[in-house]
């Protein structure tokens, strides 16, 4: 979620802190906060005016109109506070729907003036800019001003001056306050974008001859920016809305989902209610909570949450046990209910989530059968079938009724079955298994022939292109009706190379004579060739640095597909539109902030360029083009019938949701023509209408499916084409997020743009005006099917679509690894190794753990720091390169040079050979990151930049950040040797500068990902260079030198050599013989140009 509210005392910090204007601001940062700790006598201590000033109080708790609601003590002085204080503070109080405790206050000056001296001022965000909003009349009975107010838009990256404010905003202000007031908008609105703002009122804005005072004021930020406003924003908090409480689980879920590249969000709603739900996807989670509240547990519903962005396993053990913590604390009359649910993943093994869960059902299995607790699970998507056995045999070993479903049951018949409005079937039917589907039971190894191609309700033709419109004279480029053909051809940027494989996978089971993606950008390595499948061939995909290479090369491409991060997303879209041949953009990335998108979408618009995301799994085109990892795993592709197109165009704003439509489509019509989700955020780069305009004029669209949300006002435009005839194809639609209005408080959905700000925003509300206009709606997500299935018939009734012969689709070989994942195959290993085991939770060294040969008292590190240093070192420093040395002594079989080491040694060659040729692969690519590390750190620590900086510089420039990055650990499973040696550090040695700022560059680095931590390599480095720095045996000179001659570096090859030597000792004593690599591991191709 990105525009987040933040409390009036942290909006007024920030303006009294960079606002700048001409006109004078009063009373800046005088305010008192007062909460259930406070001390008064320190209260006045802090902040003397309290004992001098008349003063005003109220609640700053997110509350809208206070003064009406009496809320607002005014011209007290300070005994008069607290007696206030004493009739409304820990008080619960009604405000609208809500109840809640009052229970956090601000005190300020009281600013004596004139009704006519108070004025209203607003900035708040829309697609098209930042409207500016002003009243010559303010305060509490300021009324309508979306009716009174004066307004004045700035489109996207235009300024604002104060002539515009004096001509459009002040006509009704006298002379003599113009001047003054128009500096101060103008202030405000350039801090409303410096500082990221998405809404910011003002109200009562008082100016008197002293100058401006901040009365009442209320605000939200995007969230998102925080990595680009962290230094002026500091470590901002978020108080939940007023009539909910700020729990602790909350907290640990939030943090969770900042330390991961996956969505993790939790919101208690009732803590005591009996339906507790655990739901993965963003659109998936709000379809749910609509169905309880439909079917009447609004007030037994205790929570709303979603895990998505495929978790890890541990991830998902810490989400789930946390839920099963908070439902298993009161017990209830009628025991409770679980919902474990999902629509169809499209790239989240299902199986490696659904472990987590398991794992902490059983650890909770007492707990839930004590609470009399019954779990309802559906879910599809890669490798679910796995992922239900699992959770099938959790219920009947720990005796918890657990009643599992797949993608043949309705993704929400569960919550009637939960709540007792529908039986639950004994053995419900199964789909078949993921493997059935892929493995290839034909003996030819020819491409498949062609399979349908056309539509279901039309003849096959040559030709399905509906050209672009051609613009006017004058005005932006036409957007292209038709995104995707048999022959469009893409370049994914970012190294995924699963969802080209996926990409690759649909494109030869839809009988594509060529891979859609011509090439790959990706700016950390330099040019190189990727191998890939095509069918049963293996073949090179080229992968380039930068995007001109790649542009100038292939210039049939006219789609980029962007898996770039959110902190460079924005770059490389920019960067993409400069080349007129791209005509299509899908950015998949979550977390761009608004200001950045708005500016993209303004860009793409001058340049007719389509924009799918950001925040979105893509879109696909059956027979033609699918976006990355669009539609799931070849199962799921299959069973929905992507392979070929239908007669129905669907748009969402949910990834995981379209895969649902797809599967509901399937089984309802005769299939999709095309789909595409546009993206949870507040503003995707296309909208609902774009893409409904372009299916009804797509001749193969013979209806067209829309899933919207609450949040926006985009469905309206949809009700405005219908009826203006602009639209004349049967419209099915639906808004998900009808349980908002039933909520007391704001809740604030998985998708960013999932927020009503207004009455008219409300799903219900646009549902409503959807049915008026003449659209199919049904009554609930649980009737879409019914009612797409009805549309449908009539259509193939009226002869409108004639359904065609299906034809069997073709099969593409399984790939190796997901094969292993299924359990279907095994294979022989390369090599034995006893001495070394660095699989598990602890790197071992024949069978010692590392933290036992820790404990071994070893004088190495005295030798070492006098043959090396020339000096006596400190113990502590002696032990620490000891510690050095017994971490970087070895890391399993598997590394380029123990492979090395112990080819040499089967060949039957001699200790110092085979050392040698293990110690000859050391270099910048292996073991060399020390020194790297070291000199990276130390010149951006000692040039004062910020951790940001230093991030954002290193990304800029294309760089790898040395010593960042494990391919195993993360986050969320930390390297015991980096934990060992940092603990060590901090306790023993004198300064820790450079660590300190190298862990500040971790906590950035590991919310982009989990696993680019601080590892072993950095980490020695860094420490390091404190120890030379800071040990007392050295001049800053010296410590710098041995840096820079690589003594770092020999830590690494004296540690290893250990290990070596240890390889090349067990290769003998296990009697290996000569090594031969086998042929089944080898990639046999043509050159190049030959390969296709």
């Amino acid at each position: 979620m990105s525009a987040k509210a933040i409390s009036e005392q942290t909006g007024k910090e920030f303006l009294y802190k960079y606002i700048c204007t001409s006109a004078a601001v009063q009373n800046r940062f005088r305010y008192a906060t007062v909460t259930a700790e406070t001390d008064w006598d320190r209260l006045t201590q802090e902040h003397p005016w309290l004992l001098t000033e008349r003063l005003v109080v109220k609640p700053d708790q997110l509350i809208k109109r206070r003064g009406k609601l009496g809320l607002v003590g005014i011209n007290l002085d300070l005994q008069g506070v607290r007696e206030w204080l004493k009739a409304r503070f820990m008080k619960e109080t009604t405000v609208g729907k809500a109840k809640g405790v009052l229970k956090n206050f601000l005190i300020e000056p009281f600013v004596p003036h004139a009704q006519e001296e108070e004025f209203y001022v607003c900035v708040y965000a829309t697609r098209e800019g930042d409207h500016v909003l002003f009243h010559h009349e303010g305060g509490v009975e300021v009324g309508d001003v979306d009716a009174k107010a004066q307004r004045l838009m700035v489109a996207v990256d235009d300024k604002l001056s104060e002539d515009q404010v004096k001509e459009q905003l002040l006509t009704h202000v006298p002379d003599e306050k113009k001047e003054i007031l128009a500096s101060f908008i103008v202030g405000l609105f350039n801090l409303y974008e410096d500082l990221y703002f998405t809404y910011l009122e003002i109200n009562p804005l008082v100016v008197t001859q002293d100058g401006v005072y901040i009365l009442d004021m209320a605000a939200k930020i995007d969230a998102t920016a925080d990595y680009i406003c962290k230094a002026k924003w500091g470590d901002v908090e978020f108080p939940p809305p007023f009539g909910r409480e700020a729990y602790p689980e909350e907290a640990y879920i939030a943090d969770l989902d900042a330390k991961s590249g996956a969505s993790l969000k939790l919101t208690l709603l009732n803590p005591r209610g009996r339906i507790w739900t655990m739901v993965a996807g963003g659109g998936a989670s709000v379809v749910y909570s609509d169905t309880i509240c439909d079917l009447g547990g609004v007030d037994e519903l205790a929570n709303y949450g979603e895990y998505s962005g495929a978790p890890s396993e541990q991830q998902t053990y810490d989400y789930a046990k946390t839920i099963l913590s908070l439902m298993t604390r009161e017990k209830h009359p009628l025991g409770k209910v679980l919902i474990i649910g999902g629509s169809i993943a499209n790239f989240t093994n299902v199986a490696a989530t659904f472990k987590g869960i398991v794992k902490a059902i059983k650890d909770y299995q007492g707990p839930l059968k004590e609470h009399e607790v019954t779990i309802f699970v559906r879910r599809g998507g890669p490798n679910y079938q796995e992922g239900l056995r699992v959770m099938g045999e959790v219920g009947k070993t720990t005796g918890i009724p657990i009643h599992v479903f797949g993608t043949e049951t309705h993704m929400t018949a569960i919550v009637g079955m939960a709540l007792g409005h529908r039986p639950i079937p004994n053995q419900p039917p199964m789909d078949a298994h993921t493997a059935n589907f892929l493995l290839n039971a034909s003996s030819s190894a020819k491409t498949p022939a062609t399979t349908r191609t056309a539509s279901f309700s039309e003849p096959r033709t040559s030709n399905d292109v509906t050209p672009a419109k051609k613009s006017k004279a004058g005005l932006p480029p036409a957007k292209a009706t038709t995104l995707f053909r048999k022959h469009t051809k893409a370049i994914v940027w970012g190294m995924q190379t699963r969802a080209v494989q996926g990409m690759l996978d649909f494109d030869y089971v839809c009988s594509r004579d060529e891979p859609s993606v011509a090439a790959m950008v990706y700016p950390f390595t330099g040019d190189h060739k990727q191998k890939f499948y095509w069918g049963h061939k293996e073949i090179l995909l080229p992968v380039y640095k930068n995007m001109a290479d790649a542009m100038k090369k292939h210039p049939e491409v006219d789609v980029l597909i962007s898996f770039a991060s959110l902190r460079s997303a924005f770059d490389s879209t920019v960067e993409a539109m400069q080349y007129p041949q791209i005509h299509t953009i899908a950015i998949i990335a979550e977390g761009i902030p608004e200001a950045q998108t708005r500016k993209l979408i303004k860009m793409a618009d001058e340049k007719g360029v389509t924009i799918i995301g950001p925040a979105t799994v893509g879109g696909i085109k059956p027979g033609c083009f699918k976006i990355g990892n669009t539609g799931g795993m070849l199962d799921n592709i299959l069973a929905s019938k992507l392979y070929r197109p239908g007669s129905v165009a669907y748009v969402s704003r949910s990834g995981g949701m379209s895969n649902e439509l797809n599967n509901i489509i399937s089984r309802t019509t005769d299939g999709v023509y095309e789909g595409v989700a546009i993206g949870g955020d507040r503003y995707p780069g296309s909208t609902f209408m774009d893409h409904v305009l372009r299916y009804q004029d797509t001749p193969g669209i013979k209806m067209i499916v829309v899933l919207g949300e609450i949040g926006g006002t985009e469905e309206y435009k949809i009700c405005q084409g219908i009826r203006e005839g602009r639209i004349t194809k049967p419209v099915v639609c639906w808004c998900i997020g009808t349980c908002a209005t039933m909520f007391a408080s704001e809740v604030q959905f998985g998708h960013a743009g999932a927020c009503a700000n207004q009455a008219s925003e409300t799903a219900v509300a646009k549902n409503q005006a959807l049915r008026d206009a003449g659209a199919y709606v049904p009554k609930s997500f649980d009737e879409l099917g019914n009612v797409i299935k009805t549309v449908y018939d009539e259509l193939v009734a009226n002869g409108t679509i004639i359904p065609a012969e299906e034809v069997p689709p073709p099969t593409v070989p399984m790939d190796y690894s997901w094969a292993r994942e299924l359990g279907l195959i095994r294979k022989p290993a390369s090599f034995m190794t006893s001495i070394c085991d660095e699989r598990g939770q602890e790197l071992i060294y024949a069978g010692m753990p590392i933290t036992e040969v820790f404990k071994e008292e070893m004088g190495l590190g005295g030798v070492l720091g006098l043959l090396w240093f020339q000096r006596r070192l400190p113990r502590y420093a002696c032990q620490f390169i000891e510690m050095c040395l017994m971490v970087t002594a070895d890391h399993g079989p598997a590394v380029s040079g123990a492979h090395n080491t112990i080819v040499c040694a089967r060949a039957g060659k001699d200790l110092i050979s085979s050392l040698t040729s293990g110690l000859l692969t050391i270099g910048d690519r292996f073991g060399g990151a020390l020194d790297a590390a070291a000199k990276q750190f130390s010149k951006a620590f000692d040039s004062g930049m910020l951790p940001m900086e230093f991030v954002n510089k290193m990304k800029k420039d294309g760089k790898l950040i040395m010593g960042i990055g494990h391919r195993v650990k993360s986050i969320n499973n930390p390297d015991m040797r980096v934990q060992i040696l940092k603990d060590f550090v901090k306790q023993h040695f004198p300064s820790t500068q450079l660590l300190d700022y190298a862990l500040d560059v971790e906590k950035i680095t590991t919310s982009k990902k989990p696993n680019l931590i601080l590892n072993v390599d950095g980490l020695i480095g860094v420490a390091f260079v404190d120890l030379l720095r800071t040990c007392g045996g050295f001049t800053r000179d010296e410590a710098d030198e041995f840096v820079e001659i690589g003594a770092l570096n020999g830590i690494f090859v004296l540690g290893r050599s250990m290990g070596f030597i240890g390889h090349y000792l067990d290769q003998k004593r296990l009697k290996q013989g000569l090594y031969r690599h086998p042929w089944d591991d080898i990639s046999y191709v043509l050159p190049e140009h030959m390969s296709m």
